[in-house]
């Protein structure tokens, strides 16, 4: 076995990204507090190849210095929008017909290896503060609520791994999609 070199990886240029066909995913930020969260999120949805990331609320905004330390410029290649509060991103991303989920421990929730996502409709994931999660007022929007599986003490993870393991597996289940039709 042999470790690829970088050219050999074959990675798009930021144009060729910008007009490759995007994974029908969109993540939504509710206030998260880390710029080096925000940086995770926006390299996760490069690698996934999203279509956007929505920073909401006090969620940082690029260009910053912390949030391109963990980005290592993904912020150039995926498409960002602000919203002043996550419940106006919700209801737009709504008026187009996406479906939204809170990825949130709740009351009913959706687990999330039961969960066949539906790609004849976009898809979005909110992902919420580090220290309160996705608000209420927020879930109360959300077409369902998807919870990470966990055994641990502390029953909680980090929103850039919570968005990675996400974003693995709606891609996961999109490729299987894509490979079916």
């Amino acid at each position: 076995m042999r470790k690829l070199s970088n050219s050999e990886l074959l990675r798009k240029s930021p144009d060729e990204f910008k007009q490759a066909q995007k994974t029908p995913v969109v993540l939504v930020l509710d206030n998260v507090r880390s710029l080096n969260n925000v940086g995770s999120v926006f390299r996760t949805a490069d690698s996934f190849l999203l279509e956007a990331v929505y920073l909401c609320g006090i969620t940082g905004t690029p260009p910053h210095k912390d949030i391109q330390k963990t980005a290592l410029g993904a912020t150039a290649t995926v498409n960002w929008k602000y919203y002043k509060t996550t419940e106006e991103a919700v209801e737009e991303l709504q008026t187009h017909k996406y479906q939204v989920f809170a990825i949130e421990q709740a009351e009913g929730s959706e687990m999330l290896h039961q969960l066949q996502f539906n790609f004849l409709q976009k898809i979005a994931f909110v992902f919420g503060n580090e220290i309160s999660g996705v608000s209420q007022s927020v879930i109360n929007l959300c077409h369902s609520c998807i919870e990470i599986p966990q055994s641990g003490f502390k029953h909680s993870l980090n929103i850039s791994v919570a968005t990675g393991i996400v974003c693995w597996e709606a891609y996961r289940q999109f490729l299987l999609w894509q490979n079916s039709i």
